[in-house]
């Protein structure tokens, strides 16, 4: 048998029928879906006009099967079957060329076969070969008259019934190519889903009216419960304090169309409840809806992970704050019996309670008010304030504050305040200090500015210029820079943004 090949059929002249076990022609028709070809309309439409182009009271689109011969479209006749030892159509689709029978009572193929020697009394007989692209003969495009044409079929109607021979080819081939496109994407579909049941999460679809169309085994695995139907059915699942928002979240993210993400307690078959992160997508359905698909993955045991965590932070946070506390106090205590070193303590203590205010932004309980820049350099500077003005005007941009950049932002910006109220704008009753804060090209500039400030004749770096630079250099991997002119003092830092953010 010829290898398959899925050409229209005919380009040309028709392919020849090959020999071919009745296994191997088998296999070929049932590609075709005989069963939706039966009554075809199409079909029907080219056997009526082979009877009027032939001037046949009898036209038939047949396919010959194994046992018998079948009718998918009939003129002038009701029957749909015949058996296949009386077809005509078996002889006429093995040939290459059309099978013409001028008087069947005078051929010895046929002269006793019933359909000639009783009803509906075949006299004339004209069949072209319908032939798959394979070269497996399928059966015929015939016409059958009840009285002899001695002369046959004029060229005209030849050529015609070729012609009409060719669509039903064509209509048979696109009904199997539609099908076996079906099977493909059936398979597709399969393994899809085996694929899907295999992932270690929960994956899920929905039809364009929010309803489930497809849950994956994993749902009944966790719930032990059948998929729901629609959306409603979740709440039977879903914990009953999380239910509510979630639900909100999701019908929110539908009206706008968007990617939703959520986390949420489910209840297991064993009644226990483990959360899950979820996330679900729009996509377009094709005719201009939307479904939605999602999935959900257990994340319980990360969950209770980060709890603990978050608890023993607190914790630490709790104590690292009883320590700045308690060092505070000895230092207070240490300075009054010896007064000669309460500046010093003073210093200290000033150090101490902006790592403190540091230690307030980026703690874990910290981080909900907003662990940012401008918050830190506010609490830092908060004791400079007069009258609840602030004597230190920041401006421009924000940028959030990490853990590790924290406590070197601290220290540079308390060293700067202290300096400026011991030696510049910030001792005398008047006067403020500008810092501006502007990003650029990944990098963040902050602008001290003191107006009226002298430089200072003993210009040797001390521990204060030794810890800014140790600190921006070393810790934030910036540069800072001090500047005098005649209108004051101005202090640049040049700092990555990774290096406050991460």
């Amino acid at each position: 048998m010829k290898k398959p090949d899925f050409i229209p059929w005919p380009i040309g002249a028709a392919p020849d029928a090959a020999m071919c076990g009745e296994d191997s022609r088998a296999q070929v028709l049932a590609q075709y879906g005989l069963d939706q070809l039966q009554d075809d309309g199409e079909l029907e439409r080219v056997a009526r006009f082979a009877a009027k182009l032939c001037d046949a009271p009898v036209a038939l689109v047949t396919v010959v099967e194994k046992e018998r011969q079948r009718f998918l479209a009939t003129e002038g006749i009701d029957e749909r079957e015949t058996p296949r030892p009386t077809s005509f159509c078996a002889h006429a689709m093995l040939g290459s060329d059309p099978l013409e029978i001028p008087d069947a009572t005078v051929d010895e193929r046929f002269s006793d076969n019933p359909l000639v020697t009783g009803q509906p009394g075949i006299r004339f007989y004209a069949g072209h070969p319908l032939v798959s692209t394979e070269g497996a003969p399928i059966g015929a495009l015939c016409i059958i008259d009840t009285k002899p044409r001695p002369g046959g079929l004029t060229e005209f109607q030849r050529e015609g019934l070729a012609v009409l021979g060719g669509s039903v080819m064509r209509r048979l081939l696109a009904n199997r190519l539609e099908r076996l496109s079906q099977a493909a994407s059936q398979r597709r579909e399969r393994r899809l889903r085996q694929i899907l049941d295999s992932v270690p999460g929960i994956a899920w679809s929905t039809d364009t009216e929010l309803g489930f169309d497809y849950v994956n085994a994993r749902f009944g695995e966790y719930t032990g419960r059948p998929a729901p139907s629609d959306m409603d059915e979740c709440a039977e699942t879903i914990h009953v304090e999380d239910w509510p928002i979630v639900r909100r979240n999701f019908l929110d993210a539908v009206e706008r169309g968007e990617q939703v993400d959520d986390q949420f307690r489910l209840r297991m078959a064993d009644g226990s409840w483990r959360w899950m992160v979820s996330r679900a997508v729009p996509l377009p359905s094709g005719d201009g809806g939307i479904q939605w698909v999602g999935t959900l993955f257990d994340i319980d045991d990360a969950h209770k992970l980060h709890e603990a965590r978050e608890l023993l932070a607190n914790e630490l946070s709790h104590r690292i704050k009883n320590i700045f506390a308690v060092v505070s106090g000895l230092i207070t205590m240490s300075a009054r019996k010896l007064p000669e070193h309460e500046d010093f303590a003073a210093d200290i203590n000033g150090k101490i309670r902006a790592l403190g205010k540091a230690h307030d932004i980026v703690r874990p309980e910290g981080t909900a008010a907003g662990a940012s820049l401008q918050n830190l350099l506010a609490g830092i500077f908060a004791p400079y304030d007069e009258a609840g003005r602030p004597r230190v005007a920041i401006d421009g941009d924000d940028v959030p504050v990490g853990p590790r950049a924290a406590t070197p932002l601290a220290l540079v910006f308390h060293e700067l305040a202290t300096n400026s109220a011991k030696y510049g704008v910030l001792s005398r009753a008047e006067g403020d200090v500008s810092l501006s804060i502007a990003e650029q090209d990944g990098a963040l500039l902050l602008r001290w500015r003191e107006t009226d400030v002298p430089e200072p004749e003993d210009a040797e770096a001390g521990f204060g210029s030794r810890l800014l630079t140790m600190s921006v250099e070393g810790q934030l991997r910036g540069l800072i820079e001090r500047r005098w002119t005649d209108g004051g003092m101005t202090v640049e830092l040049t700092v990555p943004v990774d290096a406050i953010t991460g």
